[in-house]
């Protein structure tokens, strides 16, 4: 039996992780956790060892590019998958460049992120 893929939500947005939980449950997916705050992301990403990190690129506190690499060199080896509401944030090949497995438009999440997310186990 196939476990589902445990997810973690970094974004400060309260209302846009209510929204991707619901969209990431919908779909099979276990969101285990949600960090307002790269700093807490980070916390959070080493303790409960996540499969898969959903992470916005502009966090208050951090770029959540630049925190991609960090994150996905954890001992735990999570996707990490670069979200923003600002198409320009950044781009595929620069999430690459910096750790992350890609980028989706938070607009696409319920379509093409959930995707992405899905072939993470």
């Amino acid at each position: 039996m196939r476990m589902s893929v445990r997810v973690l939500l970094i974004d400060d947005d309260a209302r846009f992780r209510s929204l991707a939980r619901a969209v990431l449950d919908a779909s099979g997916l276990d969101v285990i956790g949600e960090a307002g705050t790269a700093a807490d992301g980070a916390v959070f990403a080493a303790q409960l060892e996540p499969d898969a990190i959903l992470l916005d690129c502009g966090l208050p506190d951090g770029d959540g590019v630049m925190l991609a690499g960090q994150l996905s060199a954890l001992p735990c080896s999570p996707r990490v998958l670069l979200t923003s509401s600002d198409p320009d944030a950044t781009t595929a090949e620069d999430a690459v460049r910096h750790g992350a497995c890609g980028f989706v438009r938070k607009h696409d999440l319920p379509g093409e992120g959930t995707d992405l997310l899905a072939g993470l186990a």
